[in-house]
């Protein structure tokens, strides 16, 4: 057993998950879920292609936790391939083993594999552990605390209820919009995706090939995607904004997604955004969603949460990030607009 501090309870163990062990970590995922926001958001072709990324190694970046008769009982997952400035630690833990220590095992576990992270990261760059929580989880706060992690960000899910059809986009001038081609826009629409959100809090470069590769298997691998529904608003034949969309979220059968919505520098503060996401609802309303969400940091740089409230949507859900510095320096990270 690795010796991690704290250390687990007697008879418990943990260890790197194996293949086989999926169906037991979407058993503790969808636990957690349920604990946390009422429903399970995981499913086990959404898992298997978490396992399979081009950045992940289930059996480095990785643990689960087995009580002493032998049910998993927590898991957690480091990611830090593509951004080994801010290594992403999620824990998940069945709630009736809350008060056993298995989360503060893993959240040990999670920042000592994070640590590896420091050796990739550039010379000087501050590096910080990150770890989201559902806004006022109990059973998570004080073990947050006791590893040393602060809150340092909100974040949002925000829906909209389409009772009825909703309003038509109104573009800018000069701008059409269509679905995106695969086998031809990609490349164009994940540098569109970069520009638009290297003004986002948190924002760090990352090399174009390996993002491309992980982008698009993140995207392909759960079963829940659809070219058709990737807009793109051109200005000729430059993507000016970005509105990438899914059938549904995963848990939510009847919540179309808008995954990635994204206007460049030079297209800002002329309708596009209002327009692209107008654009989005009307098309996910037509093929039967009567709810769309999406994604936001609450203190979005370029006035996001603002937008959506004009477009009609309301905050549904609240997530916060936990932060733990590893090693201090410059922050290379974006934190203002200028």
């Amino acid at each position: 057993m690795l010796n991690i501090k704290p250390a687990l309870k007697e008879g418990y163990m943990g260890r790197a998950p194996n293949p086989d062990d999926i169906e037991a970590v979407f058993g503790i995922v969808a636990a957690s879920d349920e604990a946390e926001i009422g429903q399970a958001e995981v499913s086990l072709e959404a898992l298997q292609g978490e396992w399979d990324s081009p950045d992940f190694n289930v059996q480095a970046d990785a643990q689960i936790v087995f009580a002493p008769d032998g049910r998993p009982a927590g898991y957690a997952e480091v990611w830090d391939k593509m951004r080994p400035v801010t290594p992403w630690l999620n824990v998940y833990v069945r709630p009736e083993y809350e008060q056993t220590g298995v989360r503060d095992y893993l959240l040990a576990w999670g920042e000592e594999r994070a640590r590896e992270a420091i050796a990739r990261a550039p010379e000087g760059a501050r590096v910080a552990l990150r770890s989201p929580i559902t806004n006022g989880y109990e059973p998570a706060l004080h073990s947050l605390g006791e590893a040393g992690l602060s809150l340092v960000r909100h974040f949002l899910r925000m829906v909209i209820d389409l009772d009825e059809p909703p309003p038509a986009p109104e573009w800018p001038d000069g701008i059409t919009v269509r679905s995106a081609i695969m086998g031809q826009d990609e490349r164009a629409v994940l540098q569109a995706q970069r520009d638009s959100f290297q003004d986002h809090w948190g924002y760090v470069e990352s090399p174009f090939e390996e993002n491309l590769q992980s982008w698009l298997h993140h995207w392909q691998a759960d079963g829940n995607f659809d070219p058709s529904l990737w807009f793109l608003a051109m200005d000729g034949d430059r993507i000016a904004g970005i509105s990438l969309c899914a059938p549904h979220l995963t848990g939510h059968k009847d919540m179309g997604w808008v995954g990635t919505l994204g206007v460049t520098r030079p297209y800002r503060r002329r309708g596009l955004a209002l327009a692209l996401l107008r654009h989005s609802f009307q098309v996910l309303y037509q093929r039967g969603s009567r709810q769309v969400g999406l994604g936001v940091d609450a203190s979005n740089l370029t006035g996001a949460v603002a937008l959506y409230k004009k477009a009609g949507m309301r905050i549904a859900l609240q997530f916060d990030m936990y932060e733990k510095e590893l090693r201090p320096g410059v922050d290379i990270t974006r934190q203002t607009v200028e």
